[in-house]
């Protein structure tokens, strides 16, 4: 492990000032980098040195992050020091990463070596499109990230700096300045670093805390641990949920189900409340009712639960599954419209459009209508070829405009007939089919009953992607028949489900089945 330097040996490991002091800082859009960059130059300039900022852009869609890479130096003997504008791998002295895989790029680049480099780095996480991209769980293995920074670099300082600057009301890159200052790495004082968030005129108190809440903990503790896996956090079970018929539902979690599985189920109650309403919540918990009967019958308290808690996730799963309804619904709320311009740093007097990629298909057209009617215009192929010709086509859409929102708003407000669509008759089929598998295996094979209910994994999202996750559920399920007996089958069910997982086509689903087909 590295040198995790106190504050009071800050004065001793401040950089030296023979060559220019190289900065790169690795930042995404919408995380202030450019800001922070500024800030950096600015303070140098200020404190009577010459100072250079270059940028080299990153993808778009987080597939990399912009790097802003900064030279600073004294001017000596009167004559203006001469800048590179790209890091040179193995000459920076600081390495400033706003999330916790972009620290992993920069040594992957050689930005970061053990003999100078000073790594301040976020330890939260942004998902590249290569980690939501997987059918299964595709997100990087952070402890990889750390133990390569141990290596790598000379002295670390990480900890979640994005969480600490959105409790303050600010961004990262305040958070991020304050632990530069508090590194001791640059022979500024602090009162410099914070002179020069004032001259920015705005946002200039929430910079502030966020800075001097980042400087103090560098101070404390300079560095946190970190998870391979991020925690998956459920609400503890509420007294009461402040409205009445939420308020029922708690206390219905609460006198009908086992402990161990509240936290699950009041998850459950408020995603399936939010997707429909608390009726639907309440179907929702009247249907785990049924199946932890079953649990406790089958002596489930010896197994802790586990089927029933399976349940509890799953059901909700299955139950708020996404549909055309839904997707419109998620596209004209407040909160998405708040979150895009603050991740694109839009200021309050800039208006920002949102361009919207839509390919429907005239599946989702006749699931979205009631059963009977989708069910006639299925039945007539010629027909339906030609609706489909004419529905199926992709288009560029602006959300913002009065027309595309009015249009996804009218069929958001469908959620009010969504039980009587096609599309939810086929789900309630479904789910009671995959239920019924999985409750009559809880007599004879309790741990490939849970594994059989862990399979709704598989089955997410719409259109194509719903029919490709479909398709490895059914396949998966094929293999009940020869596992039913055996005392292995749960695990090799849960192998199943994992070889569906590793990759889009099913190539590995294909070989597993074939190993399952000689045991």
């Amino acid at each position: 492990m590295n040198e995790h330097v106190s504050m009071s040996d800050l004065g001793a490991v401040r950089l030296s000032t023979d060559k220019p002091l190289s900065l790169a800082v690795l930042a995404m859009g919408g995380q202030g980098g450019g800001v922070l960059a500024d800030w950096i130059v600015g303070l140098a300039e200020a404190e009577g040195w010459m100072a250079q900022t270059t940028s080299v852009p990153g993808v778009a869609q987080r597939t990399g992050a912009t790097i802003y890479y900064i030279e600073m130096l004294p001017a000596k003997d009167g004559h203006a020091p001469i800048f590179s504008l790209m890091p040179t791998p193995g000459d920076v002295d600081v390495v400033m990463a706003a999330e916790l895989m972009e620290a992993g790029r920069s040594v992957l680049r050689g930005l970061v070596t053990p003999d100078k480099t000073l790594l301040i780095a976020s330890t939260h996480r942004s998902f590249a499109v290569a980690e939501k991209e997987k059918p299964g769980d595709g997100i990087g293995n952070a402890e990889v990230v750390v133990d390569a920074t141990d290596f790598a670099a000379k002295r670390t300082i990480a900890f979640d700096m994005e969480t600490m600057a959105v409790r303050n009301g600010s961004v990262i890159s305040a958070s991020m300045f304050g632990a530069l200052a508090g590194s001791g790495a640059l022979p500024f004082g602090k009162q410099a670093f914070e002179a020069m968030i004032r001259a920015g005129g705005k946002g200039i108190e929430p910079s502030l805390k966020a800075f001097n809440a980042a400087f103090e903990r560098v101070k404390e503790k300079p560095r946190d641990a970190v998870s391979a896996t991020p925690p998956k956090h459920f609400d503890a079970l509420p007294e009461t949920a402040g409205h009445p018929a939420l308020d029922r539902l708690v206390n219905r979690i609460r006198s009908e189900f086992p402990e161990v599985a509240w936290p699950l189920l009041f998850a459950g109650v408020k995603k399936l409340t939010d997707y429909q309403d608390p009726a639907y919540a309440d179907e929702y918990l009247s249907r785990a009712a049924v199946l932890h009967a079953l649990d406790r019958k089958a002596d489930g308290a010896n197994k802790d639960f586990a089927f029933t808690v399976q349940a509890a996730k799953y059901v909700a799963v299955a139950m708020a599954y996404d549909d055309v309804i839904r997707v419109a619904d998620l596209k004209v709320r407040d909160s998405r419209f708040e979150r895009v311009r603050k991740e694109v740093g839009a200021k309050d007097d800039q208006i920002v459009y949102m361009t919207e990629y839509m390919h429907p298909r005239m599946e989702e057209v006749c699931g979205t209508m009631p059963k009977a009617m989708g069910l006639w215009i299925e039945s007539r192929p010629r027909l339906f070829a030609r609706l489909d010709r004419f529905i199926n086509k992709g288009r560029r859409v602006q959300t913002g405009t009065l027309f595309w929102f009015l249009g996804l708003y009218m069929v958001s407000a469908l959620r009010r007939i969504r039980r009587g669509t096609l599309r939810h008759a086929r789900e309630v089929e479904h789910r009671e089919t995959w239920l019924a598998a999985a409750s009559n295996l809880l007599a004879a094979n309790y741990d490939l009953a849970v594994e059989v209910l862990g399979n709704r994994r598989l089955v997410k999202g719409y259109s194509d992607t719903h029919a490709r996750g479909l398709s490895k559920f059914d396949r998966v399920m094929s293999a009940l028949p020869l596992l039913r007996d055996r005392e292995d089958g749960a695990a090799w069910m849960r192998r199943l489900r994992q070889a569906a997982l590793l990759d889009e086509k099913g190539t590995a689903l294909d070989g597993a089945l074939k190993t399952v087909g000689t045991l």
